[in-house]
């Protein structure tokens, strides 16, 4: 893989946004609840912005990035994602800043970001083997939880140093230098000729309909669904109960959440070795069942447990989801037909996203009735109910997903 140069610069660029992006995550939190003094309902309110885009545009997104050469697409979603999240620190050293313009800056980036992610999925089979494929995510999400370590603790030192809006300002240039990368990549896209187009709404439903009748991919959209409705609620309110129930301090929030990121990274290190040993089937299950249930200690932070116990607990608990996420990831790139990957990753994505901004609300509201270690405690069942998913599912029985789709 290192020595395939555009697979080096999709990593580069992949690489150095998912840092901005691991720091803008803490830093806009951190500009929320410290600096703008936001309820928790408000900072659910923010995470959830981010991501109702994906209830209008996932869809068209899908049909438009298989219409459209993937590399471009990404080339302008980094452009304009260094200019939305380049104007948050720009107001608030003017004297600006209001959670307003956060709520909506959170939102057309979520609306970018839409596309940017389709694109992104869809794009690694036209630089990369298909027998080299999870090699390829193992490695890109190595890279991006290596990021999520350094990130929080660096948001953490900009905000203590620099105040909290210096973070989004690293956000913004990262993404300047993902678009250099993306645009030097050299590669044949063959987007399908005009001629072939058979009109929008019928190459979505052709997208929707190959998910809902695959029995696999249903699975796997419903199983990220439940899971990301109760990691959102944890999201939602965490930066909330470190700071305002345990009382760790900004810098130390970043030192927490880089802790929390070391098992994102594991997790991204041993997928291969988990899908070899235990197969792509069984290691997801053993991803879900068997790590995901440390997120459990999380609440007893600073109460029956102290912090680090909790912390590390936590990174357990991440590095099942991660370990998860790549299997998962590799097994779409794989089995879909490349004609339609863009179409079948939204249609997808849509299923699975639009529970983020529920799960954020919801536990932003929840956080505001009952507190945010309550919430913590429910929300971590619910993100372990998304075992149940799995085991109801045809996946319990295999050790392997399938390679391709069956005849039906």
């Amino acid at each position: 893989m290192w020595a395939q140069g555009n697979f080096r610069k999709l990593w580069i660029g992949e690489t150095t946004s998912g840092l901005g992006t691991a720091v803008g995550n803490v830093a806009l939190a951190l500009v929320a609840v410290v600096t703008l003094e936001a309820s928790p309902f408000m900072v659910g309110l923010l995470t959830a912005s981010a991501w109702v885009p994906w209830l209008f545009l996932g869809l068209l997104a899908g049909a438009w990035v298989d219409r459209w050469p993937r590399l471009k697409v990404m080339l302008v979603c980094d452009l304009l994602l260094l200019l939305l999240f380049g104007s948050v620190p720009v107001a608030g050293w003017l004297g600006l800043l209001t959670m307003a313009q956060l709520v909506v800056v959170a939102l057309l980036a979520g609306a970018v970001k839409v596309f940017l992610s389709t694109a992104n999925s869809a794009v690694l089979p036209v630089l990369v083997a298909k027998p080299d494929l999870l090699e390829a995510n193992v490695k890109l999400r190595s890279g991006d939880a290596a990021a999520e370590i350094a990130g929080p603790g660096l948001a953490g030192l900009l905000s203590q140093a620099f105040g909290a809006v210096s973070g989004l300002l690293a956000d913004a240039v990262t993404y300047l230098v993902a678009a250099v990368c993306v645009g030097s990549i050299r590669a044949e896209e063959k987007p399908p000729p005009v001629s072939e187009r058979r009109g929008i709404l019928r190459e979505i439903g052709e997208g929707v309909r190959f998910l809902a009748h695959d029995p696999y991919l249903r699975t796997l959209a419903s199983f990220a669904a439940v899971g990301n409705l109760g990691l959102n609620g944890i999201q939602a309110v965490q930066t909330v109960f470190l700071v305002r129930t345990v009382g760790v301090t900004p810098s130390g929030i970043g030192l927490v959440f880089a802790v929390v990121s070391i098992g994102g990274l594991a997790g991204a290190a041993l997928a291969g070795r988990i899908a070899r040993r235990f197969g792509t089937a069984r290691g997801l299950l053993l991803c879900e069942l068997v790590g995901a249930p440390f997120i459990l200690l999380l609440p007893m932070a600073g109460e029956r447990l102290p912090l680090a116990v909790s912390v590390v607990a936590w990174s357990v608990a991440v590095c099942g989801v991660i370990a998860g996420n790549v299997i998962a990831g590799s097994f779409y790139q794989a089995y879909c037909p490349p004609a339609m990957i863009g179409r079948i990753r939204a249609s997808a994505s849509t299923v699975n996203f639009s529970a983020i901004p529920v799960g954020a609300l919801l536990g932003g509201w929840l956080g505001e009735v009952l507190g945010a270690r309550t919430t913590l405690w429910i929300m971590a069942s619910v993100l372990l109910s998304a075992g149940a998913v799995l085991l109801a599912s045809p996946l319990r029985r295999l050790r392997s997903f399938p390679e391709r789709p069956s005849a039906s």
